[in-house]
């Protein structure tokens, strides 16, 4: 049985972008969709039990969420599965256990009550920064959220925390029928003993060949279970979170890497991962990678 791809909702604008790209997504991999709300409603509606019949209104608004919810992607995808639930639990450690049964979290780049000049929301950080499934922010312009572009853009990081990430992009170029576009950023070392610091003395070349040759290795095995996926490979020099960034914008999803160590209960975010989700033209797709 496949797992459901989940999506948190909540009523705001960057939660109804959400609803629209997980429920093509989820017709996309065939997978039943699963729609939660999550608000500690009853902690803000007194201690004492209601002695009428009405529920309390933070309840009725949780429910008219999540029904609208549902109401919406009927209409976009008839046929597709779509189940859905109002929790009464903090929203993010609510979302971090559905992701327990997920094949993947979904969620807006910003909720209903957050800063308007945030970039990116609390609660999707968060759920990205833990979460032991694959969380996929939805953000971005026009273009990157309607997935015109044909190209999915994976950021080929160091081979402890990518190989998950790698299998996720391929399997997200195959279902879209697109460009998968593989990218390793490099820099070029400095001599840090050299007043003022230069260049270390290993030559330009030999830098770039060696991030492609860690291309070629991550991507190897995986295309051969994908043979039909057209594969761009490039190395390219300078600070990989502006290179991916620069690169999101002509790209229908940006896939990154990210490490967790078990028994660690903070935020497991990389600068790149952080960057992406909050300055990428396109939705970010943060594939964990136990350790």
């Amino acid at each position: 049985m496949e797992l459901p791809l989940i999506v948190g909702v909540d009523g705001s604008d960057g939660s109804i972008l959400a609803i629209d790209w997980a429920a093509d997504e989820a017709v996309r991999h065939g997978l039943p969709l699963r729609l939660v709300y999550a608000s500690l409603w009853e902690r803000y509606e007194g201690a004492l039990p209601s002695l009428g019949r009405e529920r309390p209104s933070e309840r009725v608004m949780a429910d008219h969420i999540v029904a609208s919810a549902e109401e919406r992607v009927r209409r976009l995808h008839p046929d597709l599965k779509v189940t859905g639930e109002a929790m009464a639990a903090e929203a993010v450690a609510a979302l971090l256990s559905e992701g327990d049964n997920a094949s993947a979290l979904v969620t807006g780049s910003r909720g209903r009550g957050e800063l308007k000049g945030a970039l990116l929301g609390s609660v999707s950080l968060a759920v990205a920064a833990r979460a032991y499934c694959p969380v996929i922010v939805v953000r971005g312009d026009k273009a990157g959220l309607a997935g015109t572009h044909g190209r999915i853009l994976l950021g080929a990081g160091d081979p402890d925390t990518s190989a998950e990430a790698v299998r996720f992009a391929f399997r997200e170029a195959e279902a879209r029928g697109c460009e998968l576009d593989v990218v390793r950023a490099w820099r070029l070392p400095m001599n840090e003993n050299a007043d003022p610091p230069a260049p270390a003395e290993t030559p330009v070349y030999e830098h770039e060949a060696q991030a492609s040759d860690l291309v070629d290795a991550l991507v190897a095995d995986v295309m051969a279970d994908h043979p039909a996926v057209r594969v761009r490979r490039a190395a390219v020099e300078g600070p990989a979170r502006k290179v991916l960034v620069n690169r999101s914008a002509a790209a229908d999803l940006v896939v990154v890497g990210a490490r967790r160590r078990s028994g660690h209960f903070g935020l497991q975010l990389g600068r790149v991962s952080h960057t992406l989700l909050h300055h990428a033209d396109c939705p970010v797709a943060v594939v964990p990678q136990r350790t």
